[in-house]
């Protein structure tokens, strides 16, 4: 690095001033300022949840000219990549694999910038930087999860193991409405959306979406209750609480797209998605009916109609779940980076993931023959 730039490391996000790390963020709502602070003032991202900020400063000439959201995990919960395979590999040979070293935005399945940087030097002296860190802090592993392509370069040429997964992503190809979207899908895929979707209407279902200050209170809060119960069904308690919203809302209303599902006067279901740039994230869901298709018109054909009425690029629908493709949500790869530090162990993961990754590409190619549109002719 140049002499004038300095490596260091922050305990709080509060040592950013905000307006200078969102410049570096961009406009992907999950790593500003306001969205990570709000996990961290409401105690969701915390040392007593098993996650501590230590997060890495570039500076050059006292100004900031890189981050990257940093934590000490002493678990692998709320990451969805999952290593709990190699820390049980670890604990058979005694050693122990936390505390570890992990960049991503908690809860938070979103490919985003990790290496916060203007450039592609400073993203490889932030990829260089974490490792000397780990070494120097004596930590047996260093993790990225889900970065975006402009970090791959930097990590690959500093020497990270690279881990492909998948998730499913709609595209807009300039659709001017529902009709125009569906029409061009295959003709039994197409019946099957509209049956569906019709059977949610019949059942009385309408939809509202409401974006901003238009999500007062009480649809806010009917929101978390729906969010909990999704959590609770699943014998799990909820990763965020009602404080992360409600802050959330407070500093970053814009960003916030709930589309509110009511049947007459009462409400029955809610997705809040996160809106940035040209795309749209769905994250958070759950309903307090069961009504056959709610779910899918609620989060994904709800989502997407919102896309093409706003002129958005793309929808994000989450992690996992091949039942997407149906919808229109076609396989797209991601990825996460981990650098290790004992070389027995790298070697054994290196292996892993040269055949894990076959097998993703594998599976990649078979579910681009379930995609639902039509096919050009001869292919």
């Amino acid at each position: 690095m140049p002499p004038s730039d300095t490596l260091h490391l922050e305990a709080s996000l509060q040592a950013f001033e905000c307006a200078q790390w969102n410049a570096l963020a961009g406009d992907q709502p999950f790593v500003r300022h306001e969205f990570l602070a709000a996990l961290h003032e409401t105690g969701c991202a915390a040392p007593d949840t098993g996650w501590t900020p230590c997060f890495l400063a570039l500076r050059r000439g006292g100004a900031l000219a890189g981050a990257v959201p940093l934590y000490l995990k002493t678990h692998s919960r709320g990451e969805y990549v999952f290593d709990q395979g190699w820390a049980e590999a670890y604990a058979r040979h005694g050693l122990p694999y936390y505390p570890k070293l992990l960049s991503a935005v908690p809860f938070t399945p979103v490919s985003g910038a990790r290496l916060l940087a203007s450039n592609q030097e400073d993203r490889a002296a932030l990829a260089r930087g974490l490792i000397e860190l780990a070494r120097r802090l004596d930590l047996p592993s260093l993790h990225l999860l889900f970065p975006r392509d402009e970090d791959l370069a930097a990590l690959r040429q500093a020497g990270y193991l690279l881990r492909e997964g998948i998730q499913f992503h709609w595209r807009n190809a300039g659709y001017t409405d529902m009709d125009d979207f569906l029409a061009a899908f295959n003709h039994d895929k197409r019946k099957k959306i509209r049956q569906d979707r019709k059977k949610v209407a019949q059942a009385g279902i309408r939809y509202r979406w409401l974006r901003g200050r238009d999500i007062d209170a009480a649809a806010l809060g009917f929101f978390y209750d729906c969010y909990c119960r999704t959590y609770y069904e699943h014998g799990n308690p909820p990763y965020l609480n009602a404080a992360f919203f409600r802050q959330l809302h407070e500093q970053m209303p814009d960003a916030m797209v709930l589309i509110l599902a009511s049947r007459g006067d009462m409400p029955v279901a809610a997705a809040l998605n996160l809106q940035g740039g040209d795309a749209l994230y769905g994250r958070y869901w759950g309903s307090t009916q069961f009504v056959s298709g709610l779910h899918f018109e609620t989060c994904y054909m709800q989502a997407i109609e919102y896309c093409i009425a706003n002129r958005l690029a793309r929808f994000e629908g989450g992690a996992q779940g091949e039942h997407k493709i149906a919808r229109g949500l076609l396989p797209t790869p991601t990825w996460s980076a981990h650098w290790i530090a004992d070389p027995r162990f790298a070697d054994a993961i290196e292996d892993f993931l040269n055949r894990e990754t076959a097998a993703v590409q594998d599976y990649m190619d078979e579910l681009d023959m379930h995609a639902p549109f039509k096919r050009a002719a001869g292919s």
